[in-house]
């Protein structure tokens, strides 16, 4: 037999296989046609547990993967031990023959361990760095099946049969990271549900109508556009919508249109290629990519360059992008839900939005009311964020209302909608987390006209102080807005790129987060 086309047959048979135990069974009937041949075990090595696992094995009756260890008797462990100092000597045979299974400790224990009656077997020894990680066990029935050539033509399978062993440890670990991502995701899917709120407050009322649109639409692939204040909750109808439609085991990727800078936007909306740009170390999926089979939430899309708009226009149309620096064309199948706090049809007639973008985007509006026009949401909406935050903050027990509160909190006014609720209700519990909560100063937050008087008549040398309180009456005056018209940067008549790096470095908050 040319033991090179020995060599070349059977590597091309563990080789032809990507399930390791049809590679086996392919190998176990042709060596069957050289030597005794009844079964092919691949283990390896576990050295601190001093045990073998079996990964896969055959048989001519049937081929599985398997993961069973084999702990090694104390007979066993020595020999273990000594052919590891043989390995590490360079001295171990290619191939360990064993004629008479109970006469040899560690084939004895795997013989016993895999319930397997006493054979005659070959093992080819898997070393690296001086170590034995592993072994291929061919076994004959009966005894004294095996001699030198059969050893000396075993022997020339090794390498191959490396590889293999290595390419199925490193394809386990990949199953097992990939059954641990998934089960991330579940869990994290789950939390976003909890946290956003599997039941949404005021649903019976206050957001009756707005619930009923958003359970028509949920089964359906159609973009909505989520409209009303700041604060009122468009992101948690966003996830109800996801949640409730058939794509809620898929990806939920929410972006803050107007938190990104200018000159990110197409690499974090579409992603980037290695050396696409400087600093592009590697390539990067783009928002886009990561909602695919799922849903993509475009919050503050008033607050999207026009430029930007262009390219959203094109991928809202064929469902396709292209990442920054590539050239091939990655197909989409999302879902869009948009929302804004600003007037789309004025912004319109200004040439602030596209207005083709804004038919695309509004094929079904849903407008989420103020809290101001659904107060009878208030009490339990109350309760809940008492709840919440007290569970967050690791109180005790949970605070008492005062007599009086809630109706306070009825006849304010709720610039800020749900979210300063929210705000308040953690304020409150921070000042008094005993209870009882009363609300007597929930206007405080709101007077940023005392605020601004008075850091105007405080003086200061430090230019940073000065710039950073400029910066802050500009935003107040521009309503959060950075960029566009009306926007801080334009009232600065600096690049809007500039006054977010500004910000950056002074500590200053943007993305509409100065106006809640």
């Amino acid at each position: 037999m040319d033991e090179n086309e020995f060599f070349r047959q059977v590597t091309l048979r563990i080789c032809g296989n990507l399930e390791i135990e049809r590679g086996l069974q392919a190998c176990l009937e042709y060596l069957s046609g050289y030597m005794p041949a009844d079964g092919l075990y691949l283990e390896k090595y576990e050295k601190d547990l001093c045990a073998f696992r079996l990964l896969a094995y055959t048989t001519t009756e049937k081929s599985e993967r398997k993961d069973v260890l084999v702990p090694l008797s104390g007979e066993a462990k020595a020999t273990m031990e000594q052919l590891v100092q043989l390995s590490q000597k360079g001295k171990l045979p290619p191939v360990i023959v064993i004629n008479k299974a109970e006469e040899e400790p560690i084939a004895r224990r795997m013989f016993e361990g895999l319930a397997l009656p006493y054979s005659s077997s070959m093992h080819l020894p898997f070393i690296a760095e001086g170590e034995i990680i592993g072994m291929l066990s061919l076994i004959a029935e009966g005894s004294n099946r095996y001699d030198k050539r059969h050893a000396q033509l075993y022997a020339t399978l090794k390498e191959s049969f490396f590889v293999a062993m290595s390419n199925t440890i490193k394809h386990r670990e990949v199953i097992q990271l990939k059954d641990i991502l998934a089960d991330d995701c579940r869990y994290l899917h789950n939390e976003l549900r909890r946290l956003s709120g599997d039941e949404i407050i005021g649903a019976n009322f206050g957001l009756k109508e707005v619930m009923r649109k958003a359970q028509q639409v949920a089964a359906l692939d159609s973009p909505v556009l989520l409209t009303g204040e700041t604060g009122v909750g468009k992101d948690v109808i966003a996830n109800t919508i996801h949640y409730s439609s058939a794509r809620s085991n898929g990806p939920f990727v929410s972006v803050n249109c107007g938190a990104i800078p200018d000159t990110l936007i197409d690499s974090e909306l579409f992603g980037h290629e290695k050396g696409a740009f400087t600093g592009a170390l590697s390539q990067k999926r783009g928002r886009f990519e990561r909602a695919n089979n799922g849903t993509i939430f475009l919050d503050e899309i008033g607050e999207l360059p026009l430029q930007a708009q262009v390219r959203l226009l094109k991928v809202l149309q064929s469902r396709e992008i292209e990442r920054v620096g590539g050239v091939k064309t990655i197909k989409l199948n999302i879902r869009i839900i948009a929302a804004t706090n600003r007037n789309l049809e004025k912004m319109i007639t200004k040439n602030q939005f596209r207005q083709d973008l804004w038919f695309r985007l509004n094929v079904f509006p849903i407008w989420i009311p103020p809290l101001r026009d659904r107060r009878s949401d208030i009490p339990a909406l109350l309760q809940h964020f008492i709840s919440q935050k007290a569970r967050e903050l690791k109180l005790p027990a949970i605070p008492t209302l005062a007599p009086g509160a809630i109706n306070r909190l009825l006849k304010y006014h709720w610039p800020g909608n749900v979210r300063e609720l929210q705000n308040v209700v953690e304020r409150q519990l921070i000042l008094n987390p005993s209870g009882p909560l009363s609300f007597k100063q929930i206007n405080l937050p709101m007077q940023n006209e005392i605020q601004e008087s008075r850091e105007e008549i405080h003086e200061t040398d430090n230019l940073d102080e000065m710039t950073s309180r400029h910066i802050r009456r500009i935003l107040l005056k521009a309503k959060g807005k950075i960029h566009g018209a009306g926007g801080a940067a334009e009232l600065l008549g600096i690049n809007a790129s500039t006054l977010r790096n500004r910000m950056n470095k002074l500590g200053i908050e943007y993305g509409k987060k100065v106006t809640n």
